[in-house]
């Protein structure tokens, strides 16, 4: 499928699928969804997303979620678990989950999170969206219900405080593009490559490897084509999605994240997973040098971990 008619094929419009229908469609397959929110230091935010989620799609006879559960990334001080249990949320600390295993960041939790969930379908929120709508929800589940041939969805938004039209992020625009426009053009229908907005059929997810931190949406572009095909994978339109800006000099590890990652799949980093950013910025009269650690850690598929896909 050429990208002009995958953009075509695979691109769901705002409202593309009725709560209403979608309740029905998960019945009729008897399927399971779980929704997980990685979450590190979001006691603003996160409360009011499990709250939404638990009032508009998990009562009922047929309830179109089945489990919620917020992945805490070590929020150490901050109310992040207790705000997210006080909404009727299950929290799981990411120490506690495959201990052995070395990897934190968001990818770790997103992979740490299949392991204490047991949908077939799995959705994916940020924990730290200021303006979470509950319809992103059904839209992001749509594609999978309705077409056993799609296995992975993204979605897309509006970013209000990124004074941007539909279309990627910083760092999605200034990286992540040029990269799979180089290495991955079947990619490049993806309005918004880096989206945490995202869910997938479990077998798929289940059988590939995830990377490490700000990686993590990369990498799962770059294995699930990979594993199923493009043809496999779609977006989704979810509206408008306010969340908390990182400053500038934020951006600078996450696209270098991003980066190591591509070269990783492309055989062309040749360097330990390990390496220093640095960063010369004025403090007063001095010039100083920052210092940030890029650690791009692989979890292998689940799947190799248990011994086959779980259900």
């Amino acid at each position: 499928m050429s990208v002009d008619r995958w953009l075509k094929e695979r691109t769901f419009g705002p409202g593309a699928f009725d709560p209403k229908r979608m309740r029905d469609v998960k019945r009729a397959n008897g399927c399971r969804v779980s929704v997980v929110v990685p979450a590190r230091q979001v006691e603003d935010t996160v409360g009011h997303i499990c709250t939404a989620i638990v009032h508009e799609w998990m009562g009922g006879e047929a309830p179109l979620v089945d489990e919620l559960v917020v992945m805490d990334g070590g929020s150490g001080g901050d109310d992040t678990a207790a705000a997210a249990r006080a909404a009727g949320a299950r929290v799981v600390h990411d120490d506690d989950v495959l201990p052995h295993i070395v990897g934190r960041g968001k990818g770790a939790a997103m992979w740490r999170s299949l392991e204490v969930t047991d949908g077939d379908v799995v959705v994916w929120v940020d924990g730290d969206i200021i303006d979470f709508d509950p319809r992103f929800i059904p839209q992001l589940l749509g594609p999978l219900l309705t077409n056993r041939a799609i296995g992975y969805v993204k979605g897309f938004f509006d970013r209000p405080l990124a004074n941007t039209a539909v279309g990627g992020g910083r760092v999605s625009e200034i990286c992540a593009r040029p990269l799979i426009n180089r290495f991955r053009p079947e990619l490049a229908g993806f309005i918004q490559p880096l989206s945490g907005e995202a869910a997938g059929r479990r077998d798929v997810l289940e059988s590939v490897p995830f990377l490490s931190g700000y990686a993590v949406e990369i990498g799962l572009l770059w294995d699930i084509s990979a594993h199923v095909g493009v043809d496999a994978m779609a977006q989704v339109d979810l509206g408008h999605r306010v969340h908390t800006n990182q400053p500038t000099a934020a951006l600078g590890p996450m696209a270098a994240a991003i980066l190591a990652a591509v070269l990783r799949r492309e055989g062309l980093d040749g360097a330990a997973p390990t390496h220093d950013y640095r960063r010369p910025r004025t403090d007063g009269s001095e010039v100083i040098l920052d210092h940030a650690t890029i650690d791009l850690v692989e979890l292998p598929p689940i799947a190799s971990l248990t011994g086959g896909v779980r259900r």
